[in-house]
C-alpha cells in the first residue's frame, strides 16, 4: 500500500502545463527545481499515516481514516485547538519557510463549507457544490492553493480600460458543461504542486462588470491552463543551501486560454454582490487567516534561533547591543504568539455554532508580521556582519589540500569550523540569497497592502470603546 506522500507525488502525472525557463516541464516531480520541495511536502502528507503524528496533524473521519485538521470544522474550543496544533506542527516541520502548504486554502474551503447554510442565500446551488467539493478535497488529500490577484498591467487604470479588462480573468461564454474563462491570475504560491486552485478577485466589481465576478475551483490540469513559474530559487547543494534545497515553494502566474470550468466547480459567477459577501465571510477568513498567524510564530522562532546560534558561534552574544537585538527577536515571537493565543482564547461560535478565532487579534498579528520579519532579517544581518560573505564557496575544501587551514581559520567560538560555515550558509539563505529575498518580499505583502491593512483595522474598530471614556472624562470635567 502506497503512503500518502508517494500518492501525492505520483498524482502529478496528470498532463498539467508547468512552464519554467521557456519550456514545458515534463515529469516535473523529478526536475531539480521542484524535487526537494516535493519531498518535503511528501513527508508532511506521510504524517497522517504515522502513529504518534496522526493525532497531532489530523482527525478521524467517520470511516476511521485520518484527514488533515485544516478540514476540521471546529464546533468546540478543543477542535479549534486541534487545528492550531496541526498548523504549528507543519510549520515547525518546515521552519515556517513554506507559507502555502495547502492548509490556508483548505481552511478557506472548510470555512465556506461550515457556513454553507448562511452562504446558501447567495446562490441556490452553493450549498450542494461546496459540500461535495469539501468532501472530495478532504477525502482525497487534495493540495490546494489560491490565486486571487490580477496581473499588474497599468495599476493607474481599472476595468473601465478595455485593454485591462480583457486581460483580467473573465467569462467568455457559458455552455451546458460550465463556463469558459480567459485571462490571467497571480500570484499562485505553490502552483506546480497543487491539485486545485481557489480563484477569486479582491476587486470590488460594479454590477456591469459581472463577467469578472466569480469564485471558482480550477483543476491544475485543466486544458488551456498554463502555470508559468518564476525563476527557481532552489539550490540542490543541500549542505550549502539547506533551506532553498528543501523549501522552494515556487510562485507562478496562471494563464487561462479559454479554460472550461465545470458547473460543479463554479461556486459563484455573475453576481458581484454575492462574490463580495462570500469573500468577506468572517468564518472562512478567520479560519484561514488563523493559519497564517500560527505559521508566522514558527518562522520568527526559526530566524530567532538562527540569529542566536550565529551570535554564539562567533562569540558576540555577551555584548550588550547584541543581547538587546536578540531580546527584540524574542519580543517579536512572544507578541505574535500572544496574539494567536488571544484569538483562540476569545473564540466564539458563529451563527452555525462554529468556533472561530477572534479575527481582530489575527489582523493585528498579520499586520505586525509585515514589519517584524523584515526587521528580524535586518537583525540577523547586523549580528553576523561580514562573516556571511567570508564563507568558502563549498564544503569540499574541508576535505581537500587546504583542509588544515580551513579548520584552523574558520573555527568558531563554540563550534567547529565546518559547523560554523554550515550555519553561516544557512543564515545566508535567509538574508542574502534569492530564496531569502523572496521571503522578505512575501512577508511584506502576502496579506495585501500593509498600509490598507492598518487602515482597515482602524475603520473596523469600535471607535466608541476608545473615544467614549475620553468624552466622558471631558463631560465630567466640565461640571467642576
Amino acid at each position: 500500500m502506497s503512503s500518502r506522500g508517494i500518492k501525492f507525488i505520483n498524482s502529478f502525472n496528470d498532463g498539467r502545463n508547468v512552464w519554467l525557463e521557456g519550456k514545458r516541464v515534463e515529469q516535473f516531480q523529478h526536475h531539480p527545481a521542484f524535487k526537494g520541495t516535493l519531498q518535503s511536502i511528501s513527508r508532511l502528507f506521510d504524517m497522517l499515516d504515522t502513529p504518534g503524528e496522526q493525532d497531532e496533524v489530523g482527525f478521524l473521519k467517520p470511516d476511521g481514516s485520518y484527514a488533515h485538521s485544516s478540514f476540521l470544522v471546529p464546533y468546540s474550543r478543543e477542535e479549534l485547538a486541534a487545528r492550531s496544533r496541526a498548523f504549528h506542527r507543519w510549520s515547525k516541520e518546515t521552519n515556517g519557510m513554506m507559507s502555502r502548504l495547502s492548509d490556508y486554502a483548505r481552511s478557506m474551503i472548510t470555512g465556506w463549507y461550515g457556513a454553507r447554510k448562511q452562504l446558501g442565500q447567495l446562490d441556490p446551488h452553493f450549498e450542494s457544490k461546496i459540500t461535495a467539493y469539501y468532501k472530495e478535497a478532504r477525502d482525497q488529500d487534495l493540495f490546494l492553493t489560491t490565486a486571487i490577484l490580477d496581473p499588474q498591467i497599468n495599476r493607474a487604470n481599472g476595468l473601465e480600460d478595455e485593454k485591462i479588462a480583457e486581460r483580467f480573468l473573465h467569462v467568455v461564454r457559458e455552455t451546458s458543461e460550465g463556463i469558459v474563462v480567459r485571462g490571467a491570475k497571480m500570484i499562485a504560491t505553490g502552483a506546480p504542486y497543487t491539485h486545485d486552485f481557489v480563484i477569486f478577485s479582491l476587486l470590488q466589481f460594479n454590477r456591469d462588470q459581472a463577467k469578472h465576478a466569480h469564485v471558482l475551483i480550477v483543476p491544475a490540469n485543466s486544458p488551456g491552463l498554463h502555470i508559468v513559474c518564476r525563476e527557481s530559487f532552489a539550490d540542490n547543494r543541500s549542505k550549502e543551501h539547506i533551506l532553498s534545497s528543501r523549501y522552494e515553494e515556487m510562485d507562478a502566474v496562471l494563464f487561462f486560454d479559454d479554460v472550461l470550468i465545470p458547473w460543479e466547480r463554479v461556486l459563484l459567477h455573475g453576481n458581484a454582490d454575492a462574490v463580495l459577501k462570500l469573500r468577506e465571510n468572517r468564518t472562512a477568513n478567520s479560519l484561514a487567516y488563523h493559519q497564517t498567524a500560527v505559521r508566522m510564530v514558527a518562522k520568527l522562532e526559526f530566524i530567532t534561533g538562527v540569529t542566536m546560534a550565529v551570535a554564539e558561534s562567533i562569540g558576540v552574544n555577551g555584548f550588550l547591543h547584541i543581547q538587546e537585538k536578540l531580546g527584540e527577536l524574542l519580543t517579536q515571537v512572544d507578541s505574535v504568539k500572544a496574539l494567536v493565543y488571544a484569538s483562540e482564547g476569545h473564540a466564539a461560535p458563529d451563527a452555525d455554532g462554529i468556533y472561530v478565532p477572534d479575527i481582530s487579534y489575527i489582523h493585528t498579528a498579520r499586520n505586525m508580521g509585515t514589519k517584524f520579519y523584515p526587521r528580524a532579517v535586518e537583525i540577523l544581518q547586523q549580528v553576523g556582519g561580514g562573516g556571511f560573505v567570508q564563507t568558502p564557496s563549498g564544503m569540499e575544501d574541508f576535505y581537500g589540500q587546504i583542509s588544515k587551514q580551513m579548520h584552523l581559520y574558520f573555527e568558531g567560538a563554540t563550534v567547529s569550523a565546518e559547523k560554523k560555515v554550515q550555519l553561516l550558509k544557512l543564515a545566508w539563505d535567509l538574508i542574502g540569497s534569492s530564496f531569502g529575498s523572496r521571503h522578505e518580499l512575501y512577508e511584506r505583502f502576502y496579506a495585501g497592502d500593509p498600509i490598507k491593512g492598518h487602515a482597515l483595522q482602524y475603520l473596523n474598530a469600535d471607535h466608541s470603546f476608545f473615544t467614549g471614556p475620553v468624552w466622558q472624562l471631558i463631560k465630567e470635567g466640565s461640571k467642576h
